[in-house]
């Protein structure tokens, strides 16, 4: 393997090791020596390839980012009917949830420090929803309501159990598996709350 393959290889793992920290067990305080001992690695190597801890962070943030707007793109790129729109990005989000549980909270704990901004979709794509939505209504698939509470309501349904997961593991119970499982079997159960018929 070439010099430049070793490190890109290298640098990839260490990036994969803070998403998982992160996102996936809710480390957001990870340190640079915690996250290189759960890569396997050098602390040195982490401040050789990627500066510093924050530099770290913020790549990771927007790769972080990206996941989130390729599921924005579902809502404001398809032709489908509005129905089967809100389906797929209920899909996406879920098995986004299951990838990487602490995303959402991430995202948020950044925004809450100042450093760093979180923008999926523009004004002029929301206001489209927002006519979506309200065709919807005057269709009478939707129960009636300004559309940012439909849109407050699967965003609800969708990321709070992610958002709270220990605490709810805790108090119900239930252990990782058990938890990706209920996750997984949302889709139906979230459609059938905001959509009529």
């Amino acid at each position: 393997m070439s010099n430049q393959a070793k490190k890109d290889q290298t640098q990839e793992l260490i990036k994969e090791t803070a998403k998982n920290l992160f996102f996936v067990k809710g480390k957001f305080d990870a340190t640079t020596q915690e996250i290189a001992d759960e890569a396997g690695v050098n602390r040195t190597l982490i401040n050789y390839y990627f500066r510093s801890r924050d530099n770290l962070v913020q790549i990771v943030f927007n790769e972080a980012q990206k996941v989130e707007q390729q599921k924005s793109k579902i809502i404001q790129d398809s032709g489908l009917p509005f129905k089967e729109k809100i389906s797929q990005f209920i899909e996406g989000s879920l098995s986004t949830s299951l990838r990487y549980p602490y995303l959402e909270t991430y995202i948020v704990s950044q925004i809450n420090k100042g450093t760093c901004h979180q923008k999926d979709i523009e004004g002029n794509e929301l206001e489209k929803l927002y006519n979506d939505i309200e065709k919807e209504m005057e269709l009478g698939n939707i129960e009636k309501m300004k559309p940012i509470q439909f849109v407050l309501n699967m965003i609800s349904l969708l990321v709070f159990p992610s958002a709270i997961r220990p605490l709810l593991m805790e108090n119900l119970m239930i252990d990782d598996k058990e938890f990706d499982k209920i996750i997984s079997e949302r889709k139906e159960i979230i459609i059938n709350m905001l959509f009529k018929n």
